[in-house]
């Protein structure tokens, strides 16, 4: 189980498979430096980003799915301890966003789905609605993607949304972090902290 959780209120977890940007994205967000790697699978612990005057904070947790050199048994304790992170945190958690590589997405959900399997990006998303926390979709690596809307259309048809995608815009957001293009997603947070009336946290993502 992951351990040294700052005690925060209000949070904000990127979840995702390894390798998607989240650490880049939490650098954009923070304005803080975390470790990011070429190598799939670099963040293994939650990286925390809390500011000591509010009772709010980002959190990076561990990337799932396929890591370079780690084996399956450690890859799936990786899982289960996001799962039960999320689990034990669930009502202080007032955005998951679940971080997905535009251009890769649809065809790594669509071959997990051709061989039985629940893809995990969509058992991600699920899983988050299941304990109440209404997900974000932040698609990154827009800059790879030729057509943008039709990307985005089939990634919301594959997490069972019904396409057109912009009918969705408080809940997907095309984003490139590594740009520093992430004004879509900033606006979905806001969003969300309205909704939960905490309008006091919007300076964090404005």
């Amino acid at each position: 189980m992951f351990e040294d959780r700052p005690d925060r209120d209000a949070e904000v977890v990127l979840v995702g498979r390894s390798n998607v940007g989240k650490s880049t994205l939490m650098r954009e967000l923070t304005g803080h430096d975390f470790s990011t790697g070429g190598k799939p699978g670099v963040t293994r612990q939650p990286n925390h980003f809390d500011w000591a005057s509010e009772s709010f904070m980002f959190t990076d947790l561990p990337g799932f799915g396929f890591m370079s050199g780690v084996e399956e048994e450690h890859r799936e304790q990786i899982k289960t301890n996001i799962v039960r992170y999320l689990e034990d945190n669930a009502d202080s958690i007032l955005a998951g966003v679940v971080v997905m590589d535009g251009k890769a997405a649809v065809d790594i959900i669509d071959r997990h789905a051709e061989r039985g399997n629940i893809p995990h990006d969509v058992e991600m998303f699920g899983f988050l609605e299941d304990v109440g926390v209404e997900p974000i979709i932040a698609v990154n690596k827009t800059d790879k993607i030729d057509d943008l809307d039709e990307r985005l259309d089939e990634i919301c048809d594959r997490l069972g949304l019904y396409p057109p995608w912009q009918q969705w815009s408080d809940r997907v957001a095309p984003i490139c972090a590594k740009r520093g293009d992430v004004e879509a997603l900033e606006e979905c947070l806001r969003t969300r902290f309205h909704d939960h009336n905490r309008d006091d946290l919007l300076k964090f993502v404005s």
